[in-house]
């Protein structure tokens, strides 16, 4: 396990800070130590490495099904590092050579480009998602420290030391200054939620704190048995409503009082429009607040059914059995323990919906979470790991620019592009290119936002596990991609409806059906679109193969052939590799059309069949790297299971 004490981080060069750097510990303490452990401050798997002689480490990588031996140093490794030494850079080159101005078609998708900040070259920030993000980061960088800064003074003014009671017992002092803290801190996210909604929105602060006080009340206000039914009506249809209503203008609201206006009418405009129209003038700064709203959804449908969970269950019991410290729970602890009753009131429910530094993407924490980093301090949030990951960001933030300024395939695809004037090659680049500029556009967000909320002392999952060219297998594949939500989704969906089982015809339809519920829903949440429908079922349809394989080629069967199990493997990975880019490529790149026409490119004649072929063989060497990298990590007492 990487090591998490901050004595480590003063030594060694500058090759010894970025292994640091790059530790999995450093991303998220979540990947090196299990989630039924409580964290240890210098808790360092190497450290008991040199203290046990290893055993710790063999003990664990045994237990995961490691290989003892690492292949990193084989003749087999050696011709696979060949193969990426060619491979690598002629994908980067294929791609670049489209985008240069000397290309026959760089006319057609020139207009799509903007003056860049690296001299000769233009930038392809023709997607909005990132171009908002890139827009915004400065503001959002003086947020980031705004924000804790504003804390501080709140928590200045609101004194939170405990009253009178200087003399009593140690545990219940630990108490009293938990509970202080609690109070500062919620009373605090509520306030800044209120003011941070109508910077945010202006006016529609309204239309949100309405939905929120109608999901509160199912939540609070009707019996027990209707709230899980009741809480996913209510909150599905939102996703429909808010999208179809385009976010209900107070115009459009005035205009069902007062019927639709004539068209000759321009002067004689009802009171209440004029009304209306001016209160939509005033958005704040994000006028069109149901675009991301779809994440506080996933935190409504968390708190009601914490709170339905938590209801006749006592949280007293368990805590004495397992000698649990409150105030270093492990995560399991944190997410499945209940919040106390008392947490369960409007403020703390607000405060937590629309937390700034999570509400616009994520990552997502439940309420129990919430509650209980509210009260205590996580152990993991350490300033030099905070340090670190910011060093992180701003690096994954050179890479995306430094590819925008060289890889225009944004631009190329917004062009609406005649793809039968491309080679097969210069296709299926610019799709592979495109697959990894949507994984950063994500990522960036996602990282910044987490970030902000491990300054402001609190630490949600790290969404993204693993690049996305480090995947194999569909079914890890959705582990790692957008974890928090993945987790989310166990937790409120696929764990109530029963989980998976494949042990026989009954259980194996139930559990498609499983499948099919939860990415129908994921489909939805996203957005209300026939491709991404499209994509969470060929996601469904894409995971059989893999399910499938497992039970016709168990590992146990293949024990004393070990190498061909990998290969065998392998070939199946080469497989679900090509159905996972397929997928994405129709739910968030180029559609069915633009799917149909790559493969269409690719088998009309015989140098699409050749290029083939050697991709295949390319995605065949990645493998079996990715392969060892899990093996690694097996070996250091690591299991991500993606």
């Amino acid at each position: 396990m990487a090591s998490a004490s901050q004595g480590r981080d003063g030594g060694g060069g500058p090759l010894s800070f970025l292994r640091r750097l790059y530790d999995l510990d450093t991303l998220d303490t979540r990947f090196t130590t299990p989630s039924g452990v409580p964290y240890k401050v210098g808790g360092d798997l190497g450290k008991r490495e040199d203290d046990n002689g290893g055993s710790n480490l063999s003990k664990r990588g045994a237990a995961a099904g490691a290989d003892p031996k690492s292949k990193w140093g084989t003749p087999e490794f050696y011709l696979y590092y060949l193969v990426f030494l060619l491979a690598v850079p002629s994908m980067f080159w294929v791609a670049y050579d489209v985008s240069r101005p000397s290309d026959p078609r760089y006319h057609k998708f020139a207009r799509h480009l903007s003056d860049g900040w690296i001299p000769g070259r233009k930038i392809d920030v023709s997607d909005a998602q990132y171009h908002t993000f890139r827009k915004n980061l400065p503001a959002m960088a003086l947020l980031l420290l705004f924000h804790p800064l504003l804390r501080k003074l709140w928590n200045a003014v609101i004194s939170r030391a405990p009253s009178s009671r200087t003399t009593s017992p140690t545990r219940e002092m630990a108490h009293e200054k938990a509970e202080a803290r609690f109070r500062q801190r919620t009373s605090f996210d509520f306030a800044f939620a209120i003011l941070y909604l109508v910077i945010l929105h202006g006016f529609s602060v309204v239309k949100i704190l309405t939905i929120l006080a109608i999901n509160y009340k199912i939540a609070t206000g009707l019996p027990r048995k209707y709230v899980p039914a009741a809480t996913w009506v209510f909150n599905i249809c939102m996703l429909f409503a808010n999208e179809l209503c385009s976010g209900y203008r107070f115009k459009s609201i005035a205009l069902f009082f007062t019927g639709p206006l004539a068209k000759d009418i321009v002067t004689d405009v009802p009171a209440l429009v004029r009304f209306g129209e001016w209160l939509d003038s005033y958005g704040g700064l994000m006028g069109r607040w149901e675009i991301l709203f779809n994440i506080t959804v996933l935190r409504l449908v968390s708190f009601n059914l914490d709170y339905y969970w938590s209801i006749d269950r006592s949280n007293s019991g368990s805590i004495e059995k397992k000698q649990l410290d409150l105030a270093n729970l492990s995560e399991r602890d944190r997410v499945s323990i209940s919040a106390p009753p008392s947490d369960f009131t409007f403020r703390n429910y607000v405060g937590y919906a629309i937390y700034a530094p999570l509400y616009l993407t994520g990552p997502i924490i439940t309420f129990n979470d919430y509650i209980s980093q509210s009260r205590y301090r996580s152990a993991t949030i350490e300033s030099s790991r905070t340090w670190k990951y910011a060093i992180r960001f701003l690096l994954v933030l050179l890479v995306m620019e430094l590819v925008l300024h060289f890889d225009y395939v944004g631009a190329i695809s917004k062009s609406r592009p005649e793809w039968s004037t491309y080679t097969p090659a210069q296709i299926s680049m610019l799709s592979f290119m495109n697959l990894h500029i949507i994984w950063l556009k994500l990522l960036l967000p996602w990282r910044f936002f987490r970030l902000w909320s491990l300054v402001d002392g609190i630490d949600p999952p790290e969404n993204m596990l693993r690049c996305v060219s480090n995947n194999y297998s569909t079914l890890s594949f959705w582990r790692g991609w957008h974890r928090s939500f993945y987790r989310w989704l166990l937790r409120y969906i696929y764990i109530p409806l029963g989980g998976t089982s494949f042990r026989t015809t009954t259980d194996s339809i139930r559990s498609v059906v499983t499948y099919l519920t939860v990415f129908t829903f994921v489909a939805l949440w996203h957005d209300i679109k026939l491709n991404l429908l499209i994509w969470g079922w060929l996601i469904v349809f894409f995971f059989l193969p893999e399910i499938a394989a497992s039970y016709l080629f168990p590992r146990k069967k293949w024990e004393g052939r070990p190498t061909a199990y990998r290969m065998l493997c392998c070939i199946g990975g080469v497989a679900n590799v090509l159905m996972m880019i397929s997928a994405n490529l129709v739910g968030f790149a180029v559609g069915l059309d633009g799917l149909q026409s790559i493969i269409s490119g690719i088998f009309k004649d015989y140098s699409g069949l050749v290029f083939l072929v050697i991709s295949c063989t390319a995605l065949f060497v990645g493998i079996q790297v990715m392969f060892e990298i899990r093996q690694s990590e097996l070996r250091r007492g690591i299991n991500m299971k993606c």
